[in-house]
């Protein structure tokens, strides 16, 4: 059984093909498994989960109100009644209708969160490079009136 020098060829031919695209085949899935260990390589570093362990829980807030809200005529309606009967009672209040500032002071500082009452000061450089930078611009004003 001999095989003629074409159909030799024509089998080498068909075999390098083969070849050629099992090695392609297989630089493309080595590829993508590179693409997924560097993209789970980065999520890991954006993992925050352990930090958990060291951070205070908080409790979940109390809403009030469904999550929508949506406003149409009833809700409205009953929103304005609502509201209308707690003016009535401000309104009505001994305390309001003695002394209504004092009365909506008093109400806003037992709701209302405290307040720290000295704010941060700037240190000491920061307001001297201020102090620096005005006092040049006043003087390049000055300067450029003599001109």
């Amino acid at each position: 059984m001999m095989f003629s020098f074409k159909s030799k060829i024509l089998c080498g031919l068909l075999l390098f093909v083969a070849i050629r695209n099992a090695v392609a085949q297989k630089s493309i899935t080595k590829e993508k498994k590179q693409r997924k260990r560097s993209r789970q390589k980065k999520l890991m570093a954006y993992d925050l989960s352990s930090l958990s362990d060291f951070l205070p829980e908080m409790k979940a807030p109390k809403e009030s109100r469904p999550a929508e809200f949506k406003l149409n005529s009833k809700t409205r309606n009953n929103l304005v009644l609502k509201e209308s009967n707690q003016l009535k009672t401000v309104i009505n209040h001994p305390t309001f209708q003695s002394d209504p500032l004092g009365a909506i002071y008093q109400h806003l500082q037992s709701t209302q969160p405290a307040m720290d009452e000295k704010p941060k000061r700037k240190d000491r450089k920061t307001r001297k490079m201020k102090a620096k930078g005005k006092k040049s611009k006043a003087l390049c004003g000055t300067q450029s009136m003599e001109i």
